[in-house]
C-alpha cells in the first residue's frame, strides 16, 4: 500500500477525530464554566456537590469511563435498554461525547475557578462603589480577566483533548488512530504509526496558533 493511500484513509479517520473533538469542547467548554459559578457559589451544598463530581471525574481513568458509559450503563437495571443506541457508530459516538463532556467539564471548571480566584477582589468593591451590578461586574469585568488568565491552561487542556480521542479506537469508532492500527495490521508496515503522528502535529500545531492570536487578543 502505497503512501497516498494511507494519507487518504487517514484523512477520513482524522475527519472522525476531528468531529469528536468539536462536538466535546463545544459542550464541555460551556458546562465547565457552568461548574465554576457553582463551585464558587455561596452556597455549601452546591460546593460540597461541585467538588464531588470533579473529584469523581479527574481522580478515575478516562479509559475507565469510556468503558463504563460503552459496557455499562446498558446494563443498569430499569433504564439500561433505554441507553442502548442500536448503530455502533451512533453509539459510540455519542459515550464518547457525553463522556468526554462530562470528564473535561471538570478539568475547565477547575481551570476557570483558577482563573476566577486570580482576579483581584478589590476590582469588586470598585464596581459595587461605581454603581455597577454585580451581574454586569461578572460578565464586563470579571470574565475577560478571568478567561485572559485561564487561557494558557484552557489551550494546553484543549490540545491534550485532542490526543486523547485516540481513546475512542479502543470502543471500535474509525477515527485517525483505528484507522492507522488497520493500516499497520493489513500492511504490516509500522511507518504508518509515523504518518498518523505528523497528522496529530499538524492539528496540534493548528491549535496552537489559533490559541496564541486569542491570547492577542486578550491582552490588555
Amino acid at each position: 500500500m502505497d503512501l497516498m493511500s494511507w494519507i487518504s484513509r487517514m484523512s477520513t479517520g482524522c475527519i472522525v477525530t476531528l468531529q469528536l473533538f468539536i462536538a466535546t469542547i463545544v459542550f464541555s467548554i460551556p458546562f465547565g464554566l457552568i461548574l465554576t459559578f457553582l463551585y464558587t457559589s455561596k452556597s455549601r451544598v452546591l460546593n460540597k456537590v461541585i467538588g464531588f463530581y470533579i473529584l469523581i471525574l479527574r481522580g478515575t481513568p478516562l479509559l475507565l469511563q469510556i468503558f463504563f458509559v460503552w459496557f455499562g450503563l446498558p446494563f443498569i437495571p430499569g433504564i439500561g435498554k433505554y441507553l442502548t443506541i442500536s448503530d455502533r457508530f451512533t453509539a459510540g459516538a455519542v459515550a464518547f461525547i457525553f463522556n468526554y463532556a462530562l470528564n473535561y467539564a471538570a478539568y475547565f471548571a477547575e481551570i476557570f475557578r483558577g482563573g476566577l480566584l486570580s482576579v483581584d477582589k478589590g476590582q469588586y468593591e470598585a464596581a459595587k462603589v461605581l454603581g455597577i451590578s454585580e451581574m454586569q461586574t461578572k460578565f464586563k469585568i470579571v470574565m475577560p480577566q478571568m478567561f485572559r488568565i485561564s487561557l494558557p491552561a484552557v489551550a494546553n487542556e484543549t490540545i491534550i483533548l485532542l490526543k486523547d480521542t485516540a481513546l475512542v479506537s479502543t470502543i471500535g469508532l474509525a477515527d485517525l488512530l483505528d484507522v492507522t492500527k488497520e493500516i499497520v495490521n493489513t500492511s504490516t508496515n509500522v511507518s504508518a504509526y509515523a504518518v498518523a503522528a505528523v497528522f496529530y502535529l499538524a492539528l496540534s500545531y493548528v491549535l496552537s496558533i489559533l490559541f496564541k492570536k486569542l491570547e492577542g487578543k486578550f491582552s490588555f
